[in-house]
C-alpha cells in the first residue's frame, strides 16, 4: 500500500509541475478525512491538481463553477416531479462525487455557500426533508482568489473552520514553467493520468492513518498551541476545538506518509501554519501592520514548549 501511495506522489508530481511539498499536504488532508481550501491567483493550476488527484486515486471527480446565480439545489440536489409516475424523485447535484472541486466558492451567495455545510461536516445531503448519503470517501477541494474582490462574499469563520487546511500553490519556478510548456507541447495533460488505487483501497488507507499513535506528550504539545492563539493579543480570535481535532488528524497522516507508525512534534510544527493560521482572526493592531495570521503563528510556535517537566 505505501508503494502505491509512493505512486501517487510520482503520478501528482508528474502532471502537477514543481510543487512536491504541497502534493504531500494534500494527500495529508485527504488520508485524515478533512477538506481542502485553495486560495491563489487564477491560472496556477488548482484544477489540475484536483483532476490530477482524483485521477490517481482512481475516484470519481465533478467541478461546481460557483457565479451569483448558482442556487443550493445545483450544489445538493433537487426534487423533480416526475409527470409520468406523479412522484417527485431526486435529481443528484454537483455534489454527489467523491473528489468535488468547489471552484470560486467566494463568488456566491451565503446562501449556496452555507448549502456545503452539511455535506462537509456529515457527508451528506438533505433535499424536501430526505437524507442523501455522499459517495465514500468525500472530499471537497474549494478555491478562491484573494486579489479580485468585486462581487465577492468572503467565507464566514464558521465555515472556513469546517475546512481541514488552506493552500496556496503559487507560481512555479522558470525551470518548472518550461517544463509544463514542453509537456503542453507533446500533449501530455491530466486526462493521461492513470489510477493507482480505487475506493476500497482508500477507505483500507484511512483505517491504517487511524492507527498512527499519538503520545500524550504530542497531544499536549498540540494542546497548547491552539490554546496559545485563544490568549495571544495578536489574535481577536483563536483557534476552535475543531481545529485541534482537525490538526490531531492531519499530523497522524503525516506521519504515516512519511512512513512512522507515531507522531514526531516536527510533525506538528510542519502542519500548524496550514491547519490553523486561516481559522485565526487578527488583532486590529495587527491589521494595521499588515501582518499575516501565518507569519504570526510561525513565531508563536518557537515560544510553544514542546514538553512541560
Amino acid at each position: 500500500m505505501r508503494d502505491r501511495l509512493e505512486k501517487i506522489r510520482e503520478q501528482m508530481n508528474l502532471y502537477f509541475v514543481g510543487k512536491p511539498e504541497l502534493v504531500e499536504n494534500v494527500l495529508c488532508c485527504f488520508l485524515s478525512e478533512g477538506h481542502l481550501l485553495l486560495e491563489d491567483v487564477p491560472g496556477v493550476g488548482k484544477t489540475t491538481l484536483a483532476s490530477a488527484f482524483a485521477g490517481s486515486l482512481g475516484l470519481s471527480f465533478g467541478r461546481i463553477q460557483f457565479t451569483p446565480d448558482t442556487m443550493p439545489g445545483d450544489v445538493t440536489g433537487l426534487s423533480v416531479y416526475d409527470m409520468k409516475t406523479g412522484e417527485f424523485s431526486y435529481r443528484p447535484g454537483g455534489i454527489m462525487k467523491n473528489i468535488v472541486l468547489a471552484d470560486e466558492l467566494n463568488r456566491t451567495s451565503p446562501k449556496t455557500q452555507a448549502a456545503l455545510l452539511e455535506a462537509m461536516a456529515e457527508s451528506q445531503v438533505t433535499v424536501d426533508g430526505k437524507i442523501y448519503r455522499l459517495p465514500e470517501p468525500f472530499m471537497v477541494i474549494a478555491t478562491q482568489n484573494p486579489i479580485s474582490f468585486t462581487g465577492t462574499f468572503p467565507l464566514p469563520e464558521a465555515q472556513l473552520d469546517r475546512f481541514m487546511m488552506r493552500l496556496s500553490i503559487g507560481y512555479p519556478a522558470p525551470e518548472e514553467e518550461l517544463k509544463m510548456a514542453r509537456m503542453n507541447l507533446e500533449g501530455i495533460s491530466v486526462k493521461n493520468v492513470e489510477p493507482v488505487l480505487n475506493a476500497e483501497d482508500v477507505i483500507k488507507l484511512k483505517e491504517m492513518v487511524s492507527s498512527v499513535h499519538v503520545s500524550e506528550e504530542v497531544l499536549s504539545y498540540i494542546q497548547r498551541i491552539v490554546d496559545m492563539t485563544r490568549s495571544d493579543p495578536a489574535f481577536a480570535l483563536g483557534a476552535s476545538p475543531r481545529a485541534l481535532l482537525h490538526l490531531l488528524q492531519a499530523v497522524r497522516a503525516r506521519a504515516f506518509l512519511n512512513g512512522c507508525d507515531f507522531v514526531k512534534p516536527d510533525d506538528v510544527k510542519y502542519l500548524a501554519p496550514s491547519v490553523l493560521s486561516h481559522r485565526l482572526v487578527l488583532s486590529t493592531e495587527m491589521r494595521l501592520h499588515k501582518k499575516t495570521a501565518a507569519e504570526l503563528l510561525e513565531l508563536m510556535l518557537l515560544k510553544v514548549p514542546v514538553s512541560v517537566d
